[in-house]
């Protein structure tokens, strides 16, 4: 959330910034400025009310300890009216207050100055290339079609039992999906990340907290009667364990990592854009977060890159690091680095993780801070990274390593699968 005061300071340069999002800002500065100035004004007339009040009470204390009880009357129905006048204030207080935060709620983060100009993905900076893009035979197969062949994924059950996009993974395919969780998880450990097994619903204010409310309330799936968020990544939860906590600066950088399973209600379409795994209405994930010194939060972010990239080398796939625009940026990020593999049955780039820096965002919305050396409060940085999610990093396995044989299994996940061919 952005602070009312760094709004109120320079205006003009937060509607500037957020147009580089694709955001017309302006009216809603503006009200924000309006209604913070109407707080204000309004809780100084309680206070001055207040104020008169506590005179009023002790000069009719006084006037009737010397007996002068009808010259204390006036100054009773004076006290009465006040109080009146003092509830209507309260009340229309507590609505300017409410309205303030619904709107600064509408305002997304700002982007870095490093991000570039760009109104959709079309305009997106690819920063570096790695790896070597595979070549196929003419008769290769898209995953879809592969996944059949060896039956290692059933799209038609799960879409008769839940509806598309919640495929059934069966045999080898669900072996080589719980493979590449225990890999993503190990190397995360192994790298310092604590791990957590989190819930899979959150309530509204982890929602509010991490910045998917108000945003993505219709691409969220809401159990209405406990009024329970399923959760779009495990980001949610993990930065929420520690919504409203006061850190010191000895506790930082707190890292940790969670695999879950990931419900997103994003419409879809048709086609081979997000036919198969392309696109699923749930899919698995291992997601990393680190909270840290704002001082260190970029710094953490090249690191967070780095590890992201060696998880792709050690899966043998060729890939690309993007820089999103700010139109393609997400409402809570102030910078953010797509990893995409290239499918080369589908001749495209799929987006398999985004690594991203909050700032202070998604703190301030949480009220999360930690005392510096100096024991003064400030907000944290919040980051974090999707490392890795399956689905496309699934399919760009099964169509990159086809062959004549079947489908070869990367030697680094050969430990945990137990084989190193499908076929």
């Amino acid at each position: 959330m952005l602070q009312i005061n760094r709004i109120k300071e320079d205006p003009k340069t937060i509607i500037e910034r957020l147009a580089i999002k694709q955001l017309d800002a302006t009216a809603v500065v503006e009200k924000i400025i309006a209604l913070d100035e109407k707080r204000r004004h309004t809780q100084k007339t309680l206070d001055d009310n207040l104020s008169e009040s506590n005179i009023l009470a002790k000069e009719i204390g006084l006037l009737y300890k010397t007996g002068k009880k009808e010259a204390a009357e006036p100054l009773k129905v004076q006290t009465s009216n006040l109080k009146l006048v003092n509830k209507e204030l309260t009340d229309l207080l507590d609505r300017t207050e409410k309205e303030l935060h619904q709107q600064l709620l509408l305002l997304p983060n700002l982007p870095h100055k490093d991000v570039p100009a760009g109104r959709n993905d079309t305009d997106n900076v690819v920063i570096s290339e790695h790896g070597i893009l595979p070549q196929l035979s003419d008769n290769a197969l898209p995953h879809w079609e592969l996944a059949s062949r060896y039956h290692i994924i059933d799209f038609e059950t799960g879409a008769k039992v839940s509806g598309a996009g919640f495929p059934f993974y069966v045999g080898k395919g669900a072996k080589l999906q719980r493979a590449l969780i225990s890999f993503f998880l190990d190397a995360a450990t192994d790298s310092g990340y604590t791990e957590y097994q989190t819930p899979l619903m959150v309530n509204e204010a982890s929602g509010y907290g991490t910045g998917q409310l108000p945003d993505k309330d219709g691409q969220m799936y809401h159990v209405t009667n406990d009024n329970l968020y399923l959760i779009p990544t495990a980001e949610v939860p993990l930065t929420n364990i520690f919504r409203g906590n006061m850190l010191k600066e000895s506790d930082l950088p707190i890292k940790i990592t969670a695999y879950s399973a990931c419900f997103r209600r994003e419409a879809g379409s048709y086609g081979k854009e997000v036919r198969g795994l392309n696109r699923l209405h749930q899919f698995d994930k291992v997601e990393i977060v680190q909270i840290v010194d704002p001082e260190k939060s970029y710094e953490v972010l090249e690191e967070m890159k780095s590890y992201i990239a060696s998880l792709l080398d050690a899966l043998e796939l060729p890939y690309r690091i993007v820089k999103l625009c700010g139109g393609d940026l997400s409402f809570t990020a102030a910078l953010t680095y797509d990893f995409e593999v290239f499918s080369a049955a589908q001749q495209r780039w799929l987006e398999v993780s985004s690594v991203s820096n909050f700032e202070d965002f998604q703190a301030n919305r949480m009220k999360l801070r930690f005392k510096n050396s100096n024991n003064k409060s400030h907000p944290v940085h919040t980051l974090n990274g999707s490392a890795l999610a399956l689905p496309r990093i699934l399919a760009a396995l099964l169509e990159n390593n086809q062959n004549s044989y079947g489908i070869s299994i990367p030697k680094i996940l050969v430990p945990y699968t137990k084989f190193n061919m499908i076929s």
